[in-house]
């Protein structure tokens, strides 16, 4: 099963709170635990030795505490052997107690603290034209990937900060903060940003959105759980709302119809037998990078020509052999059905 890496750092986290818990537990068990055997030992060792005055609970607290923060005022002392032995070992453990309380009740406090004040909470003055992603899951993981091989600047906005931190150490652009709050917008440089994405909870991404509507140069998408609030997120001030389900169910859809249907959908048959239609190319495509001398040329699409070629949004009919086909490329081809599914198969 697929785990996302939001509910992995999760998972991290409620596992680090549980071994805590029970680091804790174990520590002061410990503690209570040697106490107790140091004031039997202590009251034996001093009955032992002759020294029954000594003998006691509050006396044998003292002399536990005075050895292991190592004062040691020297009023009550071992003459035995074994009396010796018990002193050492009392400071020994005393040691490796203070060290672990040391370390768990304020090093590691304060190392936290420390880690948390350090977490990104601005961007770099530097900057602009990036998207700005609010809210972190598995599509923004997807999304991820493809700005970064379209080298396209980005950053993540989250309140979470086990999320910010595991991010952090990734080197992924990110800052802390709630991104519905004004001025974590501005530390995400939005006065500069050409795009803002709002990935949180329909009703936080009401509020993102009417945040983020004061900066009128920005174009906002929404992202929506439940269809039925996408017009309140355009109320809001968002320029595009997108319902991952319902594209994936869409999409879904049109695979099943694709199995169905002999015919290329979209395609407009201008004689019997000889369909026009347009094939966007998309990213991974064998095609990229060849030109369309290189197509034409493959044996199995003799039925399917390339007739036309949308670049920088113009259509150029009847394109050159040398032109090369990019990842926004949108070819406009004439054939048979046959010939045409087979061209569609490579533009995927």
């Amino acid at each position: 099963m697929f785990i996302s890496r939001r509910k992995k750092i999760n998972i991290k986290a409620r596992l680090r709170k549980i071994l805590h818990k029970k680091s804790d537990i174990a520590y002061k068990t410990a503690a209570v635990l040697l106490l107790v055997s140091y004031v039997l030992l202590f009251k034996y060792l001093m009955i032992l030795e002759n020294q029954p005055e000594n003998a006691n609970v509050i006396t044998a607290i003292y002399f536990a505490s005075s050895t292991i923060y190592t004062v040691g005022y020297g009023d009550v002392v071992f003459r035995s052997l074994a009396g010796r032995v018990f002193t050492i070992i009392i400071q020994l453990v005393g040691i490796i107690l203070i060290s672990g309380f040391l370390v768990n009740y304020i090093i590691s406090p304060w190392m936290d603290k420390v880690v948390k004040f350090r977490l990104p909470r601005k961007v770099s003055p530097g900057m602009k034209d990036h998207i700005i992603i609010c809210g972190y899951n598995q599509l923004v993981e997807t999304l991820i990937d493809e700005l970064t091989e379209q080298q396209l600047m980005f950053v993540i906005v989250d309140e979470e900060e086990e999320l910010i931190r595991e991010l952090s150490y990734k080197d992924t652009s990110c800052i802390l903060g709630v991104p519905s709050d004004k001025q974590t917008l501005i530390n995400a440089g939005i006065e500069k940003a050409r795009l803002l994405i709002a990935n949180k909870s329909d009703e936080k991404n009401a509020n993102i959105v009417l945040t983020a509507r004061e900066f009128d140069h920005l174009t906002i998408i929404a992202i929506v759980e439940d269809r039925a609030n996408s017009k309140y997120l355009k109320y809001a001030g968002a320029d595009t709302v997108v319902s991952p389900k319902w594209m994936f169910g869409q999409f879904i859809g049109k695979k099943a119809m694709d199995r169905l249907v002999s015919r290329v959908t979209g395609a407009t048959e201008i004689f019997e037998g000889v369909h026009v239609v347009e094939f966007p190319i998309y990213l991974k495509s064998p095609l990229i990078g060849k030109t369309i001398k290189e197509v034409s040329s493959q044996q199995h699409l003799a039925d399917a020509k390339i007739v036309g070629i949308w670049k920088s949004g113009t259509l150029f009919f009847d394109p050159k052999e040398e032109d090369v086909i990019k990842e926004n490329s949108v070819l406009l081809a004439i054939g048979t059905p046959e010939g045409l599914a087979k061209l569609k198969k490579l533009t995927h």
